[in-house]
């Protein structure tokens, strides 16, 4: 009579664990004041995010005595934002926006056309130089809005000049940003005043409107704005009821 071959057990699988991700550290840190009033800090910040730099965010106490100098544009340099990068520490947002370029040539923070490049470097140096009236007449303030407020007369010429800035470039590089489809440099050294014209109520010709909706529109302002607005603390001389 046949004996019955028998079965051997199944084979026990043994499970093969996956080694744990280790967690990856930004290669930068860039410091920061407040979100809600530091047009300087905005700039870098969005100068770094536009090059795709990975960074954490160091934000300075609001209780720094330096920063609140440089928010109400007392100080006699602006210091912050400050980038640190694989040994660099770089501050000021030209010097920034030129490190970047250079560590990063591809994002095209500045046009690849020599004569667009040279305006880009123009009017950004323009805008991180000058316009002193229109900063204290109209101070950053995301979490404010102030329709009521009246613009004392000697801001009025640097509104105009940003307008014919605005339009020279909207209406010479077919925008919507400021120097054609690509965003750069520029835009982000220019996005602070699109947040001060819409907390302020600023008339604006319909070019330059709809260039502060295509800015304000960009997930990375969206999210600026956000954070901005949880900020806890306020500077009264910058927060004042209009």
């Amino acid at each position: 009579m046949p004996v019955a071959a028998t079965k051997k057990p199944a084979a026990r699988k043994t499970a093969v664990r996956k080694p744990a991700a280790v967690p990856v550290t930004p290669a930068a840190t860039l410091t920061l004041s407040s979100k809600n009033y530091s047009s300087w800090s905005l700039r870098g910040w969005l100068l770094t995010r536009f090059a795709g730099l990975a960074f954490s965010e160091q934000m300075v106490s609001p209780d720094d005595e330096d920063a609140r100098k440089e928010l109400l544009l007392l100080a006699p340099s602006i210091r912050v934002p400050c980038l640190r990068h694989e040994g660099v520490t770089v501050w000021n947002n030209m010097a920034i926006a030129e490190y970047l370029n250079e560590t990063y040539p591809k994002a095209g923070l500045w046009p690849a056309d020599r004569v667009a490049r040279a305006h880009a470097r123009a009017v950004c140096g323009e805008m991180n130089s000058g316009f002193a009236n229109l900063r204290a007449a109209l101070p950053m303030n995301l979490k404010g809005h102030f329709p009521k407020h009246k613009i004392w007369a000697g801001a009025k010429p640097d509104i105009e000049r940003i307008i014919d800035i605005w339009s020279e470039c909207l209406a010479t590089y077919g925008g919507p940003y400021l120097f054609g489809r690509q965003r750069g440099a520029a835009d982000a050294f220019f996005a602070p005043v699109t947040t001060r014209f819409r907390t302020y109520d600023v008339a604006l010709p319909a070019a330059c409107a709809a260039y502060c909706d295509t800015i304000l529109a960009m997930p990375e302002m969206q999210a600026w704005i956000a954070d901005a607005r949880q900020e806890p603390e306020e500077i009264e001389l910058l927060d004042m009821d209009f």
